[in-house]
């Protein structure tokens, strides 16, 4: 079934969301990469965040690359339809963005440091895009698990709003907010461009650097 290009620029009421279902859908057990269980145990002193920022594959490789990160994995977060597949978050009727959930050891990355990758690894000035991939599923958004997490990404994107403003471009659009419902995705998408190395990455920053508002002990 096809929908057009407006309804995927409009979040769907609870009422217009599809059903979805009660069970997850089934996904990978293990990070293809480091061999991690993408859904725990995650070790002691961990702490978790869900980053949306355009299509979750290239998204997903920024941040199994950095150091300090314990695991990452691809999802669907936000949204109102409960464990949701991957073609219908694309109709734009369940709500949801592409999501990475990063697992982190804060003590070897400070959570500053994810998110001034985050800012400036993408162009958070969109709405419902990133470049060319246009649709809900493609909104910037930062969900956090912690009150710290949530003031911190909140200074952070008001110091990028401001330095984005002053070089001409548009207000920040991301969605910040505690960390909703994570619904895994498929086993082929997750680590998609480590099995893929030549697949599509739509990743694109704006060139304007993240003035951190804090300073950051990693």
């Amino acid at each position: 079934m096809f929908f057009g290009s407006e309804k995927k620029l409009k979040l769907p009421s609870p009422e217009e969301a599809l059903p979805g279902r009660t069970e997850a859908i089934p996904t990978a057990t293990h990070h293809f990469v480091n061999g991690h269980p993408l859904k725990g145990p995650y070790p002691e002193g961990t702490e978790q965040v869900l980053f949306g920022m355009g299509c979750f594959w290239g998204a997903e490789r920024l941040f199994w690359e950095t150091e300090g990160v314990w695991v990452t994995a691809a999802g669907y977060a936000g949204g109102h339809t409960p464990n949701p597949t991957y073609r219908e978050t694309t109709t734009g009727l369940t709500g949801h963005t592409e999501v990475v959930l990063v697992v982190y050891d804060p003590q070897v990355v400070s959570f500053e440091a994810l998110l001034k990758l985050f800012w400036e690894s993408h162009d958070p000035t969109q709405g419902m895009r990133q470049g060319n991939d246009v649709g809900t599923t493609y909104r910037s958004a930062i969900y956090t698990t912690t009150d710290a997490q949530l003031d911190e990404a909140r200074a952070s994107r008001d110091a990028y709003d401001e330095a984005l403003r002053t070089a001409g471009r548009k207000s920040v659009t991301t969605e910040i907010a505690p960390a909703p419902p994570l619904y895994f995705a498929e086993e082929e998408h997750q680590q998609y461009l480590a099995k893929n190395p030549a697949g599509y990455c739509g990743l694109e920053g704006t060139g304007i650097t993240c003035p951190m508002p804090g300073a950051g002990a990693v």
